[in-house]
């Protein structure tokens, strides 16, 4: 059943356009992942959803009795508010079920003072409060914008569960790639005023996207094909007075007037780490309580030159208080902190620091340096911006007018230009889209110094860590080898009684959709291999490929020279066709077998 149409609509802001006649639906049970770059409009879209804000054309076409609930990225609550009274706001307070229920949920996201008034809670805590209060409601559907931030990984996996026994249709953008994973049906992915739908979760978004791209590509080559024998045609001179020439003519204008596929832009990431000596940060001993609240009781640990360290521990912990004791910020209560003296600490923060909404964002860079080494040499601050995907209007927009997606990619360039070589992360996935987490990702395994990094995101810290430090118990921080699925498995061999459910992870199973889109798990996986021709035909197709796409670049120019050649240039575009044929099988071959190198690696 449809519960929700949107038809060929469109929505801009002054000069830019966030949508051009997209459309989107929700069907009735539907998990909606909503992903794409920052600044593209998927908040746009969750508050039209919502009815926030209207179209500036298109059709909304709601079912009857169909309703609404909407988690926006930054709530607002009124003053007078306790945690519970805003948890229920607008509820059936009488109910003592719902009543109940809603003091459950406040104590599994660690609010359990329901009385404590909501201006005495950070902008994080505020934002669980919101998520109890949306979910509380009888809606068909849930639009939730960014639900997972501010939530660790105990509360993501709990809300995980619920979303996906949960009934009613769910809408959300989020960065959180194994969340996706577990709970969505279908990607929908906002690009250059475009909805593109894929049916799936993440991992088979990421499969289907390379597919059209490269069916995209072959629609592209084979237009211009055709375009270049048009233009022969018209070169050997066409009269263009019979009805029929003139449509033909009409038809090559039509043809040059096309526009290709846009080339998927990409944030790059490049800079200069400052030299490291030998002493980097050594603790020693080191202690801190606020009160009667221990956080971290004798702790020592001397950072290697290298190494990528993952913090996590429940909210309040004292995850953060260890960054801030690193950084000099506060000073422990006992111990000691010794720093190298070439040490050069580039802290992201887990909100930005204070950025003048009345500053241009060029300016905001060029406060830094008006030119910037990095890898390629030196660049000016406009062309590193262009790198990080501001172009020319973004570059002179002023802060205010970004995104918050936008002015997280500019905080963290600007923290990037300043070559550390210690990066220090709080919370670095919170508001960055996933196509610039896969590039930070990408920038760090190349960084030459040492990343210290709290986070809730269970993908990034698979990725990039190879060292854990769980907080455990009050002041205990202990250490874990690996990255987080491996701290899942050892934590649970560790206190099998309180985590052994645990740690049956994503690794530990074989997890697959039926067509209903619901999950199920299998004791047993059917080992992948590739056969003895898969193998040789993965280890030189690259070069096969290569060779193809060479001989398509001679054949081109031969084209050119032979313009005029009418009896030569048929010879050459039959050849032509021939060979961008092959080189479109070559190309979807090279997907499949890269596609089934991965997933055997991730087998073993």
């Amino acid at each position: 059943m449809n519960l929700l149409t949107i038809e060929r609509f469109s929505k801009a802001y002054t000069d830019k356009i966030l949508f051009h006649e997209a459309s989107f639906h929700v069907q009735e049970g539907e998990k909606i992942g909503v992903i794409g770059t920052n600044g593209m409009g998927k908040s746009t879209l969750l508050k039209i959803i919502a009815g926030i804000e209207e179209t500036d054309q298109g059709i909304v076409v709601m079912g009857n009795h169909v309703r609404i609930g909407y988690l926006m990225q930054t709530p607002v609550f009124s003053g007078d508010d306790t945690v519970l009274s805003a948890a229920l706001a607008g509820l059936d307070t009488q109910d003592m079920v719902l009543v109940s229920d809603a003091k459950a949920m406040l104590n599994r996201l660690d609010l359990g003072d329901v009385e404590q008034p909501m201006n005495q809670l950070s902008g994080g805590q505020q934002k669980r409060v919101a998520l109890v209060h949306v979910i509380l409601q009888k809606v068909e559907i849930l639009v939730l914008d960014e639900p997972t931030n501010h939530l660790d990984s105990e509360m993501a996996q709990w809300l995980e569960e619920y979303l996906v026994s949960y009934r009613g249709a769910v809408v959300m953008v989020t960065h959180d790639r194994y969340f996706l994973d577990c709970v969505v049906n279908r990607i929908v992915e906002v690009d250059y005023g475009k909805i593109y739908s894929y049916p799936g979760d993440y991992s088979q978004y990421v499969e289907q996207k390379i597919q059209r791209q490269n069916m995209e590509l072959a629609t592209e080559r084979k237009r211009k094909s055709i375009l270049r024998k048009e233009l022969a045609w018209l070169a050997r001179g066409a009269r263009a007075r019979a009805t029929k020439q003139k449509a033909h003519i009409q038809r090559i204008e039509e043809m040059l007037g096309q526009e290709g596929p846009l080339e998927e832009q990409r944030v790059e990431l490049s800079s200069v780490a400052s030299r490291m000596g030998k002493k980097t940060i050594e603790l020693k001993g080191i202690s801190k309580a606020y009160g009667e609240k221990h956080l971290i009781d004798d702790f020592s640990y001397i950072f290697l030159r290298q190494d990528r360290i993952g913090i996590v521990g429940p909210n309040g912990s004292g995850k953060s208080t260890l960054l801030k004791l690193i950084m000099g910020e506060i000073q422990p209560d006992t111990g000691v902190i010794e720093m190298g003296e070439t040490i050069r600490i580039g802290y992201f923060a887990q909100d930005n620091v204070h950025m003048d909404e009345e500053m241009k964002a060029i300016e905001y860079v060029r406060e830094v340096a008006e030119y910037i080494q990095t890898n390629d040499g030196k660049i000016t601050a406009s062309a590193l911006m262009e790198r990080f995907l501001f172009d020319g209007t973004l570059q002179w927009s002023k802060i205010g007018k970004l995104s918050g997606g936008e002015r997280r990619r500019l905080y963290l360039m600007r923290i990037l230009i300043q070559a550390p070589n210690v990066l220090i992360f709080d919370e670095p996935t919170n508001d960055l889209d996933i196509q610039t987490l896969g590039i930070l990702e990408d920038y760090l395994d190349a960084f030459d110094g040492i990343v210290i990094t709290v986070s809730h995101d269970r993908y990034f810290l698979d990725r990039i860590a190879t060292r854990i430090f769980a907080f455990e118990g009050e002041g205990q921080i202990q250490q874990y080898e690996g990255g987080y699925e491996d701290y899942l498995k050892a934590r649970a061999l560790r206190y099998p009684e309180k985590y052994g459910e645990t740690g049956k992870t994503k690794a530990s199973t074989d997890i697959t959709k039926t067509s209903g889109g619901e999950k199920k798990t299998s004791s047993k996986s059917r080992k992948l291999k590739f056969s003895y021709k898969e193998q040789r035909e993965y280890e030189t197709i690259d070069e096969e490929i290569a060779k193809l796409e060479k001989k398509n670049e001679d054949l081109e120019q031969e084209i050119e020279a032979n313009a005029t050649n009418s009896m030569k240039l048929g010879e050459l575009m039959k050849e032509q066709e021939e060979l961008q044929r092959m080189l479109e099988e070559k190309m979807d071959r090279w997907v499949y077998l890269n596609d089934l190198a991965q997933q055997i690696e991730s087998q073993n």
